[in-house]
């Protein structure tokens, strides 16, 4: 393994993006849009189905901001998704799933890490405002120390890297990065009690401002600039006590499930990493 890694090339890219140059279409069968000249994409999910995307690129590291404007309205039985994934059984992933509601109730953010094809991390939040009244950054921190989920630059959740404890840590990986708009009415809303009103149906969802600092995966040299540099912070980047104290915030006041604090889930003992992180 670590011969072919040799292989492969780390550039650092800095994208101020366009949906037309930075990401495929990969379903949906037209429900999903590039407009705008490339500055706005839209998914889209009627009875039929549902649509997403998917980076060009793979990216092993970054600092990913994306801004979505989530489904108004009765979206109920609708999930939003933007997340980092590898591919295969053992696979590394980093999620923002958005659950959709009741008109007037929240929406619930869902969060969830996996490493190694092991998932079950889950961590949901209310937030703070209405998501579909206006767009909302979304972002994700991955660098080799911890991975920082943030909205608006407020951070929500951190996982470290807890290698040295024995808990796996996604880094040798690349990840594309996805979205998708789709019909998950058996379990989002309620556990499934409330199920998709078609009468409402196309949902839509716009996205806009993708940017990224990232390590871009390539297989055209063989040696790496990916390193930690002024331009390059982020690689090292972790919460300050600013940071901190607003991570608190949040989880104090808009943390709705927990997984390290799931005992019927876990009635043998919670995983590790809820002990260290």
């Amino acid at each position: 393994m670590k011969t072919t890694l040799l292989f492969f090339l780390f550039l650092v890219v800095a994208l101020a993006g366009n949906f037309n140059q930075d990401f495929d279409i990969t379903w949906g069968d037209g429900r999903a849009k590039i407009l705008k000249n490339g500055q706005l994409m839209t998914l889209s999910l009627d009875k039929a189905s549902g649509s997403g995307f998917r980076s060009k690129n793979q990216y092993l590291f970054g600092k990913i901001d994306l801004k979505i404007k989530l489904v108004p309205g009765n979206s109920a039985g609708t999930v939003t998704t933007y997340y980092l994934s590898s591919i295969g059984s053992s696979h590394d992933e980093i999620d923002f799933e958005f659950l959709g509601n009741l008109s007037g109730d929240p929406y619930i953010l869902h969060t969830n890490v996996f490493t190694q094809g092991k998932g079950d991390r889950e961590q949901q939040f209310y937030l703070w405002f209405d998501p579909t009244k206006d767009f909302h950054t979304y972002s994700i921190l991955w660098n080799p120390r911890n991975i920082i989920f943030s909205v608006d630059g407020t951070p929500i959740r951190q996982f470290k890297n807890m290698e040295s404890s024995g808990i796996p840590y996604p880094k040798s990986q690349p990840m594309w990065i996805y979205s998708s708009l789709w019909n998950a009415d058996d379990w989002a809303t309620r556990g499934g009690l409330v199920k998709t009103d078609w009468t409402k149906a196309p949902f839509i969802a716009p996205y806009t401002n993708f940017n990224a600092q990232a390590c871009v995966w390539s297989s055209t040299s063989t040696s790496s600039s990916c390193n930690s540099t002024t331009q390059n912070s982020w690689l090292s980047e972790n919460l300050d006590i600013t940071d901190q104290s607003r991570i608190k915030w949040v989880q104090n006041n808009y943390m709705i499930y927990n997984y390290c604090n799931d005992i019927k889930r876990f009635p043998q003992g919670f995983p590790r990493e809820c002990s260290l992180n």
